[in-house]
């Protein structure tokens, strides 16, 4: 017996994911700094900014944390990126509707990334929240204003290579 649970591969996993993020925007120049560290001391940090431990108040009234959030005055970007991996079954894809709401509605970044790979989501989890983000569902009747972007990581590391020259 190995001593790994299940929820404890994943974690691991879900964590190869962001260092694999973090590892490309550091190739690009980006500082990489903790949120609230940031927020302290920001005239410390560089103008190329990766936050980690981003957080936010979910659709529940609960504090939240994204994985991310980048910031570039050179690209001028200001984008959250959240990050979620499924490699095995597991009820990550179950959590993709609360997800795309948060995204929606609660985060105040009007640029969303998620980054969402692994191969392991239930049939239709993936397709379901890329057409809810293209599509715009739910945000025209409000008139919220967003471009989510669902991506998996080949297609993070593309649009890194493609606009982070």
């Amino acid at each position: 017996m190995s001593g790994t649970t299940q929820g404890g591969a994943a974690v691991g996993s879900g964590n190869m994911l962001e260092q694999v993020v973090v590892t490309t925007l550091r190739s690009k120049q980006f500082e990489i700094a903790d949120y609230k560290m940031w927020q302290r001391v920001p005239g410390m940090f560089e103008k190329e900014l990766l936050l980690t431990n981003v957080p936010y108040t979910s659709i529940y009234g609960h504090k939240s944390r994204s994985e991310f959030l980048l910031l570039s005055e050179k690209y001028s970007l200001q984008v959250r990126i959240e990050c979620k991996w499924q490699q095995s079954k597991g009820s990550v894809d179950e959590k993709l509707p609360y997800l795309y709401l948060n995204c929606a509605f609660q985060m105040p970044e009007s640029t969303i990334f998620i980054v969402i790979d692994g191969g392991g989501f239930k049939a239709g989890a993936v397709s379901w929240i890329k057409g809810a983000a293209s599509r715009g569902d739910l945000l025209d009747a409000t008139q919220v204003k967003k471009d989510i972007r669902v991506m998996d990581l080949a297609g993070f590391i593309g649009w890194a290579n493609r606009e982070l020259r």
